[in-house]
């Protein structure tokens, strides 16, 4: 079957919604669900052509483990951004994710990526997680709507979004300043480093300034996804502001 597998109610519902009769197909497991039902009237009133029902071990052998909750779809690729044509853009807010390689984190951020700002989810070829059925997953079906770039070398591109004015920072619990002392309402970037080691050496030499984002000084560092969400939050807060 070509095209991309997307696995779960909500995932599915969202694949509908962005994709419509661009869809492959969407397949239910056997029996009476009323939600899954649901799916398959909002998938037909999208213009979905070819439903059928499938035995629940089929389902979960395409997943292979993933939760699927009795429904999958095949979806078209996802469309990548050009990073040159990104940093063009005069109002550009990018969530950069150097070393995330938890599919579940990768996810979240690309959900509160699009549901906070609309923002653009920028990595790098290597040591990050794959655009995979598991970040599909947690990303809720966010991924569908999402603006996403991948570029070869992560250094590289932020070396030339500074040199083409954008403000890139990179989210630091040790910054000396913190993420709303900053001017951010031009083009800006935000870095965001794993968990377990944060930015790179080669990223953070990129980078045009840093920040933080807790106050109190008791948590070392915060889940990727909640400090993407805090920090994309202050950005768009900031900017609202600047237009009153």
């Amino acid at each position: 079957m070509p095209g991309r597998l997307v696995a779960g109610l909500q995932p599915v519902r969202e694949a509908i919604l962005a994709h419509g009769r661009a869809l492959h197909r969407v397949s239910i497991e056997h029996g009476d669900s009323p939600r899954l039902e649901a799916v398959l009237r909002f998938a037909t009133d999208h213009g979905v052509t070819e439903i059928t029902r499938e035995p629940r071990a089929l389902l979960d052998a395409l997943t292979e483990g993933t939760v699927h909750q009795g429904i999958v779809a095949w979806a078209p690729e996802l469309e990548l951004l050009d990073f040159a044509q990104l940093l063009t853009e005069p109002a550009l807010l990018g969530i950069v994710l150097d070393g995330i390689s938890d599919p579940q984190n990768f996810g979240a951020v690309v959900r509160s990526a699009v549901g906070i700002a609309g923002a653009a989810v920028i990595w790098g070829e290597h040591a990050s997680a794959p655009l995979s059925l598991a970040t599909f997953r947690a990303s809720a079906g966010a991924v569908e709507h999402a603006r996403l770039c991948r570029v070869p070398s992560l250094t590289a591109a932020l070396t030339d979004a500074v040199a083409a004015g954008v403000k890139v920072v990179g989210l630091d619990p040790q910054a000396d300043q913190a993420l709303r002392e900053l001017e951010l309402s031009g083009p800006t970037l935000l870095v965001l480093g794993s968990e377990g080691e944060g930015m790179s050496r080669s990223v953070r030499r990129a980078l045009g300034a840093t920040a933080r984002l807790a106050q109190s000084g008791r948590i070392g560092s915060l889940n990727a996804s909640v400090a993407a969400a805090i920090a994309l939050y202050e950005v768009t807060n900031q900017r609202v502001r600047s237009m009153t």
